[in-house]
């Protein structure tokens, strides 16, 4: 008889392997070899028989301790209080990995009623429309419920039967080795009815492809990316299945004045040098199509802005509004006639330091860097 291999060596990993570890090795190891995934084959079999007892003992830290210490003799000749077995503990082993296996087949529920596709829709909306909200009125195709067979799939005036192969259970049990498992029907794919004669209108499937007109509400706030779901409004289940659902994807369509920045909008106005040398005011729409007065300080830079409270968007489902920022940009002149040209020449020469100062300040820096570096050389 030969010796067993080490059960660190089975699983694959370390003896400093943690318990995550193991059990992450276990899955991959066990998936591999599982017997349903290689019919007829005894080597897999014994190997998966291996991987389920080796992981029985070191999944358990009491016996995982007893093994390290004392190897395989500490289950054996009862000195381990018996062999790992495959009894309940192998059970617990086994629904580690069952959803890992079978996990697609829980998609479909008794009796075959698949849930219907979601679907999406893409839908553009202007600032304007996402500040007050709207109701949009939207035709999509998608599959509903065929009214000919009213979803089951069968002519009219006849009925499915229960699949001769599971019942009508939907779910077969199969032997394989030292177990039983319970997989999906091959011959009704879970459903548990087979259909003898079709109805001619949905070909079986109890469900057809119509447009369908929808009303969907746009509460006011919405943002660029936002997503509405429609409950139940995707495409119809097969054979009476439930209905997926509808999610509508919007987009907003881009300003030609504000910008917007969460709830808060932003636009550029343009003003002249002399409103904004000697200040004055100038006039801005707001985004409910209003107006707001914006006064200009004498003096203002450009690119300052001014704040108009309340003046932006609402916030989704809250009482909140964001605000408006009016940024300035001071206009140079252009196409300047003779007499301006002298004009801003004799301004020019009036000017000083005390009405340029910014000006002032920089060259002023410039000069005392090169008279340094004249001085350090």
């Amino acid at each position: 008889m030969s010796a067993k291999r080490c059960y660190y060596e089975t699983l694959e990993v370390e003896r400093t392997v943690t318990d995550a570890g193991l059990k992450s090795a276990f899955r991959k190891l066990a998936m591999k070899w599982h017997p349903d995934r290689n019919p007829g084959d005894k080597a897999s079999e014994a190997r998966f028989k291996e991987i389920n007892e080796a992981y029985e003992v070191l999944k358990d830290g009491d016996k995982r301790a007893a093994y390290d210490r004392f190897g395989h003799a500490a289950f054996e000749q009862g000195a381990g209080g018996g062999g790992p077995g495959f009894g309940a503990g192998f059970a617990s082993s086994f629904s580690d990995i069952f959803e890992d296996l079978f996990g697609m087949a829980g998609q479909r529920g008794r009796g075959g009623r698949e849930r219907g596709a979601d679907l999406r829709y893409n839908m553009e909306i202007t600032l304007e429309e996402a500040f007050v909200g709207k109701t949009a009125q939207i035709e999509i195709p998608v599959s509903v419920t065929c009214e000919a067979c009213s979803g089951t799939g069968a002519k009219a005036g006849t009925k499915p039967r229960a699949c001769s192969t599971c019942g009508g259970a939907g779910r077969v049990r199969h032997a394989q080795g030292f177990f039983t498992l319970e997989r999906t029907c091959p011959n009704c794919q879970g459903r548990g009815q087979m259909i003898e004669d079709p109805c001619p209108s949905c070909t079986g499937q109890g469900r057809v492809t119509r447009d369908r007109t929808l009303s969907v509400n746009i509460p006011p706030g919405v943002e660029d990316g936002t997503r509405i779901r429609l409950a139940g409004e995707g495409e119809a289940g097969v054979r009476g299945g439930p209905s997926g659902d509808l999610y509508i994807f919007l987009s907003l369509v881009t300003h030609d004045l504000f910008q917007r920045d969460g709830a808060d909008l932003h636009c550029r106005v343009p003003i002249s040098m002399v409103t904004a040398a000697l200040g004055g005011e100038f006039e801005v729409p707001t985004i409910e199509q209003g107006k707001a007065k914006v006064k200009v300080p004498s003096g203002t830079q450009s690119g300052r802005r001014f704040r108009i409270a309340g003046k932006g968007m609402p916030v989704l489902r809250s009482r909140q509004t964001g605000d408006m920022y009016v940024q300035v940009v001071v206009e140079t002149p252009q196409n300047l006639t003779k007499k301006q040209q002298e004009l801003l020449a004799e301004f020019e020469k009036l000017s000083s330091g005390e009405t340029q100062p910014e000006a002032a300040g920089f060259f002023t820096r410039v000069k005392d860097f090169f008279g340094a570096r004249s001085a350090a050389s």
